[in-house]
């Protein structure tokens, strides 16, 4: 299906953006559902039944394969209401156009369907002439689903463990696999052999002759070489990557997936450069594949979009990545934090969120997943794990376990930011008898982990006033870097107005250029990595912080020469990108400089 846009909405945290296509795709616009939280998604599946007078059988978890059924039956929902939507946007009257208007004035100028739009209004048309067009040109935002690969725990039924297909991003994917969606999912996470390989067992995921794919494979990624890797994989399966979504590494929100050292602008330069042969080589896979199964050959070459995300805030950033790096789409994800008319955020934490500036926003390690994760501070989340390290109690009581990966004490698995896991590890920790100054660093490496796969579906259950009793009412939020720059509630209609340069929301004019913060974030994640060694060293640590900091200077370089000779964007704050970025350089050689002096025991 065509974009009408050239912007899609992200996945954001598990429950931020768990009906969004409900409240946009009826205008075109794509949009994300995370698959981690079956017992959300059932939630919302009964609410919107309630409420849209659908009959509803609750899928308990005494029923065979309730995640894969719970995550079915609510895509299929989803699919059905907003199908209803559009059709009665497409359903009108002279009188009742109000949706059809909205939905292209939303369009970008240059679309071409809103510039016929335009001529068919100014020539005069009937009714019927004009709902027969707009039929046969309007189209849906795709439904899009979500699945972290690496959070793909084990299941036991009566302590018995089951078969990998049993186990949570499988039975994701399966659920996904079985509903009625003509759309994506997007994998997320890095890579997971055997659910890859669980993947050929479906025949949406393949061509037909046209090169038509039900349900297309999207890979997230923020490296070319890890996009290649798993492109090959996947295509020797006889499935085909439709998208490579190129994420920065850590001006995003949600978890951030540091590279080492490579900045989001020279990646992207690798993928516009690499694009013909990575589509060449992993389609020359893909055909052979499919041949060995004896399964159909598409007549041509499939198609290969390559999108882009992280911290964008101005539609010249937009417009930079579609024209120069040639993208097909540009992903917004934390501002529409701040609409609700296309995500799902609690009133309190809307509040805070609007209020947020930078000194609020920081890259945290409360993720169970032992990756670097954006954060909000003062979140409720934050606030009840705060209560019982003080109550002497840290940790989580971990009500639903969908990160409970680590098997150091447990085979079965504990959270790392469960009470278990951490009561186990203080007392580990105890036993070594550190010095103090090390022993506090170590223990709030331990403590400082937070319940996140409970807190970011929490803030979905309070905006709709359903019960939480098994959850608690705090909430984690996921924002990136980018929230400190917007300051306001905002309509569906102001923001895509924004992206596309029909109005300006932020009225901050301090906002540095989006790959200037990307690298001002990584300086100070080479700060913390340099900390990091200076409290546990090793030989491989030395070196890597040596690497990761030639990478950025590299990384420097690069944008030095780019910016330096831009003609058609980013004029006006040309000589100030170009002193920020000296600047970095005179920040790394004093970060390694300091490095190179550290006395560690």
């Amino acid at each position: 299906m065509t974009r009408l846009h050239s912007f899609h909405i992200p996945v954001m945290g598990i429950g931020f953006t768990i009906d969004s296509p409900l409240k946009v795709s009826h205008y075109g616009i794509d949009s994300v559902i995370s698959l981690v939280d079956d017992i959300l998604v059932e939630k919302i599946r009964k609410m919107y039944c309630d409420k849209f007078e659908k009959p509803y059988t609750e899928i308990s978890e005494k029923v065979e394969d309730f995640r894969a059924k719970r995550i079915t039956s609510y895509l299929n929902l989803i699919q059905e209401l907003a199908q209803k939507k559009f059709d009665d946007l497409k359903d009108f009257t002279f009188e009742s156009m109000g949706e059809v208007k909205k939905y292209f004035a939303m369009l970008p100028d240059s679309s071409d369907v809103k510039i016929e739009f335009k001529s068919i209004i100014d020539e005069g048309y009937t009714l019927e002439e004009l709902k027969g067009w707009i039929g046969n040109h309007l189209k849906m935002g795709s439904i899009d689903v979500n699945i972290m690969t690496k959070v793909d725990k084990d299941n036991y039924l009566k302590k018995e463990k089951l078969t990998t297909e049993f186990n949570d991003a499988h039975a994701a994917l399966r659920g996904y696999a079985n509903s009625n969606l003509t759309s994506s999912v997007i994998l997320s996470a890095g890579m997971n052999p055997r659910l890859y390989s669980y993947m050929e067992q479906f025949e949406d995921f393949y061509p037909d002759e046209n090169g038509f794919i039900k349900k297309k494979i999207v890979l997230k990624v923020s490296d070319y070489r890890s996009a290649l890797i798993q492109g090959k994989f996947l295509a020797k399966k006889g499935l085909w990557v439709s998208e490579y979504r190129i994420e920065s590494g850590l001006n995003c929100g949600g978890h951030a997936f540091a590279t080492d050292g490579f900045l989001m602008g020279p990646i992207l330069e690798q993928f516009k450069e690499d694009k013909k042969t990575l589509t060449s080589d992993v389609y020359q896979l893909l055909t052979a594949a499919l041949s060995a199964k004896n399964k159909t050959i598409p007549t041509k070459v499939l198609a290969l979009k390559l999108t882009a995300q992280g911290g964008v805030g101005t539609t010249e950033e937009h417009n930079f990545l579609l024209d120069y790096y040639e993208m097909d789409s540009v992903g917004w994800g934390t501002p529409f934090l701040l609409v609700p008319e296309a995500t799902t955020v609690d009133a309190k934490t809307l509040t805070s969120l609007v209020a947020a500036r930078e000194d609020d926003l920081y890259l945290s390690n409360i993720s169970p997943l032992g990756i670097p994760f954006h954060s909000l501070k003062g979140n409720t989340k934050d606030d009840e794990k705060a209560k019982n390290i003080a109550k002497g109690r840290p940790g989580s009581a971990c009500p639903k376990k969908f990160v409970a990966l680590n098997k150091e004490f447990l085979e079965s698995g504990i959270c790392t930011a469960s009470r278990q896991y951490q009561h186990l590890k203080i007392k580990e920790l105890e036993d070594q008898n550190f010095p103090s100054e090390k022993h506090e660093y170590l223990l709030n490496k331990i403590t400082e982990k937070s319940c996140t796969c409970v807190g970011l579906g929490t803030s979905a259950l309070l905006a709709y006033g359903l019960d939480t009793k098994t959850e608690g009412e705090g909430v984690s939020v996921c924002p990136g870097p980018n929230m400190a720059y917007f300051d306001k509630t905002l309509g569906l209609s102001e923001m895509v107005a924004h992206i596309y340069g029909d109005a300006n929301i932020i009225s901050r004019t301090d906002r540095p250029n989006m790959f200037v913060k990307e690298l001002q974030i990584y300086l100070e994640y080479l700060s913390e990595l340099i900390l990091e060694y200076k409290m546990t060293p090793t030989d491989k640590q030395e070196k890597y912080i040596q690497k990761f900091a030639a990478n950025l200077k590299e990384g420097i370089g690069y944008y030095q020469n780019l910016f330096a000779n831009q003609t058609e964007f980013f004029n006006a704050v040309q000589t100030t990108i170009l002193e920020q970025l000296k600047e970095g350089i005179l920040t790394i050689d004093a970060e390694i400089a300091a490095f190179a002096l550290v006395e560690v025991e």
